[in-house]
């Protein structure tokens, strides 16, 4: 290593990069408002809740057309009984003190934090460590999970959950003491990076599968098996699908178009219906960079290119860490350098970012099965994945969000139909992906991205249905969709099938801007949107929707369409505030579980879970967590008494750059002040003490 690269006097810091910004042209949006169209007794008092009784039972052309002289809750039918409480809690209150809170009665186990070994469950940190002994322990900021039972048991399972991204200041002797953001890492004067600082970043990406048991004392601890394994930015991948194998995907490492190397930005995730776990990479455009030509497929996404300072003077592109920069010059470290160098594609890097972007399938239960990106699903920034309820002899159909501003909500309907006897993988590289259309009237279409039809064609520069997947944001601006406020999860409730989607926030929104199902501008706080699909058929194109909940501070309820509601059409309280609600899941029983990621602030305090009852309305604060975190990641083992969350870089958000240089970090969790042991992200492991259902 060179006395420069020791010195590490260059810093580079381009934050979190969460959200790349894209070039992008906006679609022309509806002039009215929801005001017109629910009218403004439903948006002040029963817009939300109109909707959840509506869907239960009349559907949503029966919750919108009642009469305005009627305040009171809707009738019950002769001989109907009223729906069963579902939420038998006491809500805990907003809390900004750095610790897990969860009900009277509920008790709590952190688990497998950053650092812990795959080999032995030791969960002890060392700053000093390698590279390559991060590739055996679990991963950085942890994200979407799902716990695969072993023989059905809810003691003995495997544990998938994806790492988002990384904190490179806490990753790294030799950042200590200096003034970083979370987001920052050092060059040398030679602008290099040392190459086992981006081994280790690129091994604490991706994904782990952990097999933990229950031991007799109720605690859950990691079982060291040979299922455990670690998916990382490294990983070996094949392509499949309509992309496969095209021009747009050809590399110097996989000259026929077929494999790639990694995936990055793992949020959100899914399950398949024949049991495989997959990961969604979100935010993947900003880890590259490119200082060439700029082609579409970079430029609507996002990948860096160089541009100018304030003075108007030439700067280089910068890539989210800067891997490109390893100063081996390793392959697997240049390929993050998209420009094009060579003479062909297959000479350079330049379509190493179209082989990210897309939904990875992974099988937990083979620990030699290489990842699948599974391309008909499309391109974009995937923050989950959510399959409905399969039919035998019907086609397979899931949903997905694009999450960054003014994007889409995507679903894809498999060509062939599902059976349980073969359904494998292969199910998802056939079909037809559409995005949404919310129209003003409270409809809404499926828009197909078909190529060679309604325009994605030569007419519009698209060459091929692996085009129109790979550009598949500019497809989508080309169908006319309804660009959404940060969709990010969805769920499905098993009882009737309604689909949930969390649009986070949007703060970017001004009043022209605003539309039926994104009515708020700025949209500070978020909102969730619901749906049912036409004659409660998944693949049908077009479905009803309405808003379940606006997200908001109780106290500023006076401005109508500005802050939040809860789902029964009242004010939010001092129990169920929340801000940008995120993570969601669906539970076997409809309890409708909702996390948040706004931050530290008031008045909502720390970020918390919430949980809410589609029947009654009824929404209440479950679960805060420590200072600076985000709360993500949900999953009940089969029983459901036992739940597991995530939570995400705690510290992050309220350590500034000259805290982490004066050795104070904006939280100690999981492992208190334990000397050198910074904040790590890691799994919460909740139960009741009673041993029932959780939420009960």
């Amino acid at each position: 290593m060179s006395t420069d690269m020791q010195r590490h006097v260059i810093t580079v810091d381009n934050g979190d990069a969460d959200e790349p910004l894209s070039t992008r042209q906006m679609n022309p949006l509806f002039s009215s408002i929801l005001e017109a169209r629910l009218g403004r007794r439903l948006i002040l008092k029963g817009s939300a809740g109109a909707a959840a009784i509506g869907f239960m039972s009349l559907g949503l052309a029966g919750c919108i057309s009642g009469s305005d002289d009627d305040d009171d809750e809707p009738e019950l039918a002769p001989g109907e009984e009223p729906p069963a409480a579902l939420l038998g809690f006491s809500a805990v209150p907003v809390s900004s003190e750095d610790k897990i809170t969860v009900p009277e009665g509920y008790s709590h186990q952190v688990l497998i934090p950053w650092g812990t070994s795959l080999v032995d469950g030791n969960t002890s940190f060392n700053i000093a460590s390698s590279g390559a002994e991060q590739a055996e322990q679990v991963g950085s900021h942890h994200d979407g999970m799902h716990f695969f039972p072993i023989d059905g048991s809810s003691e003995d399972g495997l544990l998938v959950l994806n790492h988002e991204y990384v904190e490179p200041r806490l990753m790294h002797a030799a950042y200590a003491g200096q003034e970083l953001s979370s987001g920052a890492v050092l060059l040398s004067s030679e602008l290099t990076r040392v190459d086992d600082e981006v081994l280790k970043e690129m091994n604490a990406h991706g994904v782990t599968v952990v097999r933990v048991v229950r031991d007799l004392n109720g605690e859950w601890q990691v079982q060291p098996d040979g299922y455990n394994r670690r998916i990382t930015a490294l990983t070996p991948m094949l392509l499949s699908g309509p992309v496969a194998g095209s021009d747009l995907v050809k590399t110097k490492y996989s000259i026929d178009g077929t494999e790639t190397r990694g995936t990055i930005n793992n949020c959100g995730s899914g399950v398949t219906p024949w049991n495989t776990y997959m990961a969604a990479e979100e935010n993947w455009a900003g880890y590259f960079v490119n200082e060439g030509t700029y082609p579409r497929e970079h430029e609507r996404y996002g990948v860096p290119k160089p541009g100018t300072d304030k003075d108007g003077n030439p700067t280089r592109a910068k890539g989210k860490y800067e891997w490109h920069r390893a100063e081996s010059g390793a392959d697997e470290y240049v390929r993050f350098n998209a420009t094009d160098s060579g003479a062909t594609v297959l000479d350079d890097y330049r379509n190493e970012p179209n082989t990210f972007g897309w939904m990875v399938e992974i099988d937990p239960f083979d620990p030699q099965s290489t990842p699948v990106k599974r391309t008909a699903m499309g391109r974009f920034a995937h923050e989950a994945v959510v399959f409905a309820p399969v039919v035998e002899g019907k086609p397979v159909v899931c949903y997905s969000g694009d999450d960054s501003r003014f994007e889409y909500i995507y679903k894809f309907v498999s060509r062939d139909p599902y059976y349980q006897a073969s359904a494998a993988g292969e199910l998802l590289d056939n079909g037809t992906l559409y995005v949404a259309r919310f129209n003003d009237d409270g409809s809404g279409e499926w828009l197909p991205l078909v190529y060679g039809e309604n325009g994605l064609d030569e007419s519009t520069e698209f060459t091929s249905q692996a085009d129109v997947l790979v550009n598949t944001r500019l497809a989508a601006d080309l169908m006319g969709a309804t660009p959404m406020d940060r969709p990010e999860w969805g769920a499905i409730d098993p009882a009737n099938g309604d689909v949930y989607f969390t649009l986070t926030n949007n703060s970017k929104r001004e009043e022209g801007d605003t539309d039926e199902a994104n009515p708020r501008a700025p949209n500070t706080h978020g909102h969730i949107i619901r749906w049912t699909e036409a004659d409660g058929d998944h693949a049908a194109t077009s479905f009803q929707w309405d808003i379940f909940m606006f997200a908001g501070d109780s106290g500023e309820s006076g401005k109508p369409m500005n802050i939040g509601y809860d789902p029964n059409g009242e004010k939010l309280t001092a129990d169920n505030i929340l801000s940008s609600p995120d993570g969601m899941w669906i539970d076997p029983d409809s309890r409708v579980w909702i996390q948040m990621d706004s931050g530290d602030t008031d008045p909502f305090g720390n970020c918390a879970m919430l949980v809410a009852d589609p029947n009654t309305g009824e929404l209440k604060r479950f679960l805060v967590g420590p200072l600076g975190q985000e709360i993500t990641g949900i999953i009940m083992t089969p029983d459901q008494r036992t739940l597991f969350i995530n939570v995400q870089h705690p510290g992050a958000n309220n350590t500034s750059a000259e805290d982490f240089a004066a050795g104070a970090y904006g939280s100690s969790w999981p492992d208190g002040n334990a000397p050198a042991i910074p904040p790590r992200s890691a799994t919460v492991v909740i139960w009741k003490d009673d041993g029932g259902i959780v939420g009960t």
